[in-house]
C-alpha cells in the first residue's frame, strides 16, 4: 500500500501562485511509481492535470496547464510538487495526487486517465479568486 497526503492548498488571488505537495509513505513505493496530478471542480469530473515519470526525467501536462504549472519530485523525500503560476479562477478545485504502478500498462507512455492511477490522496482545494 501507498499513501499519499496532499498539502499546500489555499486562496489565492488570480494571477498569484500557489506550490502544492504530495507525501508519499509505504513500503512499495519502492516500486519506482509514476506520478499524476488531477482536480476536480464542484459538479465536474476528476480531470487530469499532468504526471511526472519515476525518474523526474519525463514530464506531461494538460493543455489547460501547459506553460504555466510545473510538476517536479524529490524521491529522497518521497513527495512531488505542482507549482502554479499565473493561476486562474478556472483552477479553482480539488487537486489530488496519485501514484501508479510501474507495470500498469500504458507502459513508457504518459498516464492520464485515473483508471491508471492505483492510490489516491485526499486532495487539497485551490480557489483562485478573481
Amino acid at each position: 500500500q501507498v499513501q499519499l497526503v496532499e498539502s499546500g492548498g489555499g486562496l489565492v488571488q488570480a494571477g498569484g501562485s500557489l506550490r502544492l505537495s504530495c507525501a508519499a509513505s509505504g513500503r512499495t513505493f519502492s516500486r519506482r511509481y509514476g506520478m499524476g496530478w488531477f482536480r476536480q471542480a464542484p459538479g465536474k469530473e476528476r480531470v487530469f492535470v499532468g504526471a511526472i515519470s519515476w525518474s523526474g526525467g519525463t514530464t506531461y501536462y494538460a493543455d489547460s496547464v501547459k506553460g504555466r504549472f510545473t510538476i517536479s519530485r524529490d524521491n529522497a523525500k518521497n513527495t512531488v510538487y505542482l507549482q502554479m503560476n499565473s493561476l486562474k479562477p478556472e483552477d479553482t478545485a480539488v487537486y489530488y495526487c496519485a501514484a501508479s504502478d510501474p507495470e500498469r500498462p500504458p507502459l513508457g507512455a504518459p498516464k492520464t486517465r485515473l483508471y491508471e492511477y492505483d492510490f489516491w490522496g485526499q486532495g487539497t482545494q485551490v480557489t483562485v479568486a478573481s
